[in-house]
């Protein structure tokens, strides 16, 4: 064998090598790449479980509920009313922010208490919205609250109350949050709206 042909096998011999070497750095770049796209996904679903289970449940079971095993359904009306106008409750942002009381299909009318014991209050945190005896806060934070000029008022089944975020909702129900300096006629406008509510079978 010449000098010659020993160089050139040589060469052969480096250049496979290079190229083996090259192909295993390949299989390595796309394996962890591979793994990384896995952890991208596997995050994400994390996160979204996260948010979703927050979203439907956001504090969890509510103090003092009872079990959601079906056998309660118990249906109210409530209408809330800033300067005139009503809040609605229908849009998805709304709906079905709870499993233990919520308002659903579409339905801005009618809340749904699906466990024993769950008060307006914890209705009110599920949809982010703030809500003391002075104070209705939107969930962009606009605030409406008791001043000189205007003032809340909650009303239960005709009964003005001086606050509704600890009461527990009874079949049939109709509850009236108002805000602005309505008087008496305007009042019982809005109650008998309220009223009008069907709060289904």
């Amino acid at each position: 064998m010449g000098k010659k042909e020993r160089e050139e096998r040589e060469q052969e011999r480096e250049s496979f090598y290079e190229k083996r070497q090259k192909q295993q750095f390949k299989y390595k770049a796309i394996g962890l790449g591979v793994l990384a796209g896995i952890v991208v996904v596997l995050a994400i679903s994390s996160y979204n479980f996260y948010e979703l289970s927050t979203h439907v449940t956001p504090q969890g079971m509510p103090p003092g509920a009872g079990p959601l095993d079906g056998t309660v359904n118990v249906r109210a009306g409530l209408l809330t009313m800033i300067f005139g106008q009503q809040f609605d409750y229908s849009s998805p942002a709304y709906q079905v922010k709870s499993r233990y009381i919520d308002f659903e299909k579409s339905d801005g009318e009618v809340v749904h208490m699906h466990a024993s014991n769950v008060t307006l209050g914890f209705l009110f945190d599920s949809l982010k919205i703030g809500l003391t005896d002075k104070c209705f806060t939107f969930p962009d934070k606009r605030n409406f609250c008791t001043d000189d000029k205007y003032s809340l008022k909650f009303f239960i089944n005709h009964h003005q109350v001086e606050d509704i975020r600890n009461y527990v909702i009874k079949d049939n129900d109709r509850v009236l949050i108002s805000y602005g300096n309505e008087n008496s006629t305007e009042i019982a406008a809005q109650l008998a709206k309220v009223d009008s509510f069907n709060l289904g079978p």
